[in-house]
């Protein structure tokens, strides 16, 4: 699996403690080329549904499940 994880901060407060929060999109059907081919356009669904939201960076990685919290 896949994992497009990224930090999103709420309004213009990215500098501000506690106004940023990482987040993730898993896919299991994809390789690590085509989430970053298509990481792009996916962050701008994500921005155009969660209105004063930034997306700060991404980066996509293989996804630990040993490690991910339930």
């Amino acid at each position: 699996m896949i994992e497009l994880v990224f930090v999103a901060c709420f309004g213009l407060a990215q500098n501000e403690q506690g106004a940023c929060e990482e987040r993730s999109l898993i896919y299991t059907d994809i390789t690590p080329m085509t989430c970053m081919m298509g990481a792009q356009p996916e962050l701008a669904k994500w921005v155009a549904t969660h209105p004063n939201w930034t997306v700060a960076n991404w980066k996509c990685r293989y996804l630990n499940t040993a490690q991910r919290k339930v």
